[in-house]
């Protein structure tokens, strides 16, 4: 760090203390990206952070979103009431190193049970490990003694172990977004012992589900030496104690319900409704990635029709899939495939006025899509592995309390642990998502209302709020765990 940068951060710390003056503590968020005031940000994590710090005030820290000459040279700040909000730009060999490469090309694989897919590259790990330990340079000015600490997801995994490093004793909680593979997958990542070992630097690590915990508590029992102690704690070979949790993050289903009651006057949604005429919609929404199942789901419709004469022209599947990391070859590759599938199949059942599978490669607005979530009498969510999968808890959601429709979930989703009023399929297994496609579409109203209020009973319970308040709570109650 240049004297101007660092005489910069320093001002702008002295600036944000001030101003917080009076605030007994604040929160701090740090991840990857960051959901500026004024942007459209549809995303769960976007959602509960926003909330978080508009109730206790604080901060949030990430990428800019942006690619400059040097990582860090450039230091923006934006401020909206009590909240600040401060990023940094990335160089692109950065981004490609820690982002492209190590995140996305070795850990997302990895975690999601794809250990064939990851390429590893030791340049693509020092680049992550790197701007971890840039992140904690800036932050490091940015803390104050009281504030607490929440840091988000699989790309800054070390990044609690850097700051306590350069001295910070605040109370550091880890949110991991994706699910949590077993410790024998774990080990083959070249280095892991440094990397995964660092999750003792937390005070408390969230996961969303009993799977996920008990995959890192054998982790840091079997391959690190640690010791379990009560209440998930762990007792890491250095000495330190951390906290273990399983905090499953939800919707804000009280806004998506009402955004769905909203959506049927939006003419987009009223369009669709129109081009459906009498058939029955079947809705899949995606981002484009493996780990989605998204080629088994096409061909279970395929078999689908083929098993179901009857239901020809009778059913239309509506699979919104937006494009992402297009720079990553494997994605590339999974677009020309589903691109494939879905004209196979047009071309085989299309008549001159009914399309089987409509595949659109766009985002819609949330409000849209809730429109077409309430539009649909069935859902198929069938990732081979997903951390949660809100988009299942959002179609149950938006549903009509009078005729609700019906929701088809893998139950290698996280969100199979809560909304056991589903369809549980097994993805790898066609013949079982093809019958579950049959239930669905035969369901009666009676059954259909009874899974849906056991579902939405849990999503109004368990909501958004409830579930970063919960994890606040936990991290701010929790004794500090330094040994």
């Amino acid at each position: 760090m240049n004297a101007k940068e660092s005489s910069g951060m320093r001002a702008a710390a002295a600036a944000m203390k001030s101003s917080n003056s009076e605030t007994k503590s604040r929160l701090i968020v740090v991840s990857n990206r960051v959901a500026l005031p004024g942007e459209t940000s549809t995303g769960g994590l976007a959602s509960a952070m926003s909330a978080a710090l508009a109730e206790s005030g604080g901060l949030w820290f990430g990428w800019s979103g942006k690619i400059g000459s040097v990582t860090g040279d450039v230091v923006h700040r934006v401020s909206n009431g009590q909240v600040d909000y401060v990023t940094i730009d990335l160089s692109r060999p950065d981004h490609e190193q820690f982002y492209t490469g190590f995140s996305n090309s070795a850990l997302w694989p990895l975690f999601h049970y794809r250990p064939d897919l990851v390429n590893y590259r030791r340049k693509d790990l020092d680049g992550y490990l790197r701007i971890n330990e840039t992140f904690a340079n800036k932050l490091f000015h940015l803390i104050n003694p009281d504030d607490v600490v929440w840091i988000h997801d699989y790309h800054l995994i070390p990044l609690g172990s850097a700051l306590r490093a350069r001295g910070i004793k605040n109370r550091i909680g880890f949110f991991l977004h994706t699910p949590l593979p077993a410790a024998a997958l774990l080990i083959a990542l070249p280095k892991h012992r440094a990397l995964f070992g660092s999750f003792a630097s937390y005070d408390l690590v969230g996961v969303h589900t009993a799977r996920d915990a008990r995959a890192l508590e054998d982790y840091f029992l079997h391959e690190l030496g640690a010791a379990m102690r009560t209440k998930g704690r762990i007792r890491s070979p250095s000495g330190r104690v951390f906290q273990v949790g399983v905090f499953p993050i939800s919707i804000d289903t009280e806004k998506v319900a009402r955004l769905a009651r909203d959506a049927s006057q939006d003419v987009t949604v009223k369009n669709l409704k129109a081009s459906m005429v009498d058939r029955s919609l079947v809705i899949g929404v995606d981002r484009l990635d493996y780990s989605k199942g998204l080629a088994d789901r096409l061909r279970a419709f395929s078999a689908f029709l083929e098993n179901n004469g009857n239901m020809q022209r009778k059913v239309t599947l509506l699979q919104i899939t937006p494009p992402s990391r297009g720079t990553v070859p494997q994605y590339r590759q999974i677009r020309r495939e589903l691109e494939r599938e879905a004209g196979h199949i047009n071309g085989k059942y299309a008549t001159a006025d009914w399309v089987p599978v409509r595949y659109v490669n766009q985002s819609f607005p949330h409000e849209v899509l809730a429109g077409y979530y309430r539009a649909a009498k069935v859902a198929i969510v069938t990732p081979l592995r997903d951390g949660m999968n809100l988009v299942a808890k959002e179609y149950v959601a938006s549903q009509d309390p009078s005729d609700p429709g019906v929701l088809i979930l893998s139950e290698f989703a996280g969100a199979a642990h809560e909304l056991d009023g589903a369809l549980l399929v097994n993805p790898n297994d066609i013949d079982e998502v093809v019958q579950a496609l049959e239930k669905a579409l035969r369901m009666s109203r009676s059954e259909r209302l009874k899974r849906w209020r056991k579902m939405m009973a849990v999503l109004e319970k368990h909501d958004l709020t409830a579930w970063r308040r919960k994890f606040v709570d936990t991290l701010s109650s929790e004794p500090h765990s330094l040994p």
